[in-house]
């Protein structure tokens, strides 16, 4: 099974994402239309000019073995997170270049949910959730749609780009 985009989800301040079946995302911006895009997220003040606050990944995988596990029924959009992926391991792209659609990425860091997901989401997400999201800075501009296949392409964070 190759490693793809299931599902795209874009939010306003204080909105529930929407899924989306295409985003532009722009190089050291983010998605265009997101909260953070328009630097109107919970943390946009503390993230600003942060190049991990650009993109966020989680693994339908993971979701749905947090459904399992619990007992609860959080949906993909829940999460919050920008592209929910299937058939790939996030962790293995952190500090890696690797493309979706005509977009190139480098992985960052895990995206670990906080306190004010936990809050407005479900309390199980702190524990259960832990280092399975994943943040990236976008390298260059381009489209994403769903079932787009992620290419790893380097291994390691070009000498370049300023986090």
């Amino acid at each position: 099974m190759s490693a793809i985009i299931m599902e795209i989800y874009c939010a306003q301040r204080a909105m529930a994402p929407e899924l989306q079946p295409m985003v532009e995302v722009q190089a050291g911006k983010g998605l265009v239309g997101d909260r953070y895009f328009n630097a109107e997220g919970t943390f946009s003040d503390k993230l600003q000019g942060n190049r991990k606050s650009e993109i966020t990944f989680i693994a339908s995988e993971e979701i749905d073995c947090f459904n399992n596990k619990v007992g609860e029924s959080l949906g993909y959009g829940d999460v919050r997170r920008n592209l929910v992926t299937r058939g790939i391991e996030l962790k293995s792209l952190i500090d890696r270049v690797f493309t979706i659609g005509t977009a190139k990425f480098l992985g960052i860091e895990h995206c670990e949910p906080c306190a004010h997901l936990a809050a407005t989401v479900n309390s199980k997400v702190l524990p259960h959730l832990a280092h399975t999201g994943l943040r990236a800075a976008i390298l260059e501009s381009g489209n994403i749609q769903v079932g787009d296949q992620i290419q790893v392409v380097g291994a390691s964070a070009p000498e370049c780009v300023n986090l």
